[in-house]
C-alpha cells in the first residue's frame, strides 16, 4: 500500500504519454507554482516563511504544491534531524534555469496587463 503522500502526487508524466509543453505548462502553470518558484528565486526558505511571503495561499495548497515542484525537479527539500525538525526548500539548477523565461513571462504580464484588462472590459460592452 502507498503512503498517503504519494498517492495524492500525479504520476510522473513519459515522453510517451503526454506533450511536452502541456506537461509542462499544466505543471507549473497553476495559480502557487510561479508565485513559491519566485520567491526561492533569492534564497531557501522554510515553510513558514514561503507561507507569509506568498500570503494568501492555504498551508495544504503550499505543500501539495511544493511535493509537485520537487517530484518535476524545480525544488530541493531538505529535512535536518532536529527536534523540532527544520525543513528548508532551494531552487535546483532546473529551477534556477526556469528563473529566465519565467521573469520574462512576468515582466511582459506586468507591460501588458492593463491593455488585457481594457480589452476584457471592451468583450464585455460588446458582449452586453
Amino acid at each position: 500500500m502507498s503512503s498517503p503522500s504519494s498517492s495524492s502526487l500525479p504520476s510522473p508524466a513519459t515522453a510517451e504519454q503526454t506533450c511536452p509543453i502541456r506537461d509542462v505548462l499544466d505543471r507549473i502553470g497553476d495559480q502557487w507554482s510561479l508565485l513559491i518558484l519566485d520567491a526561492l528565486g533569492t534564497r531557501l526558505m522554510r515553510f513558514n516563511a514561503l507561507h507569509r511571503e506568498i500570503g494568501d495561499v492555504s498551508k495544504q495548497m503550499l505543500s501539495r504544491t511544493l511535493k509537485r515542484l520537487e517530484q518535476d525537479g524545480f525544488i530541493a527539500r531538505t529535512l535536518y534531524p532536529e527536534v523540532p525538525p527544520r525543513v528548508e526548500y532551494e531552487l535546483t539548477p532546473l529551477g534556477r534555469s526556469f528563473l529566465v523565461p519565467m521573469k520574462s513571462l512576468v515582466a511582459w504580464a506586468d507591460a501588458n496587463h492593463a491593455h488585457i484588462c481594457a480589452a476584457r472590459r471592451d468583450y464585455e460592452r460588446m458582449a452586453a
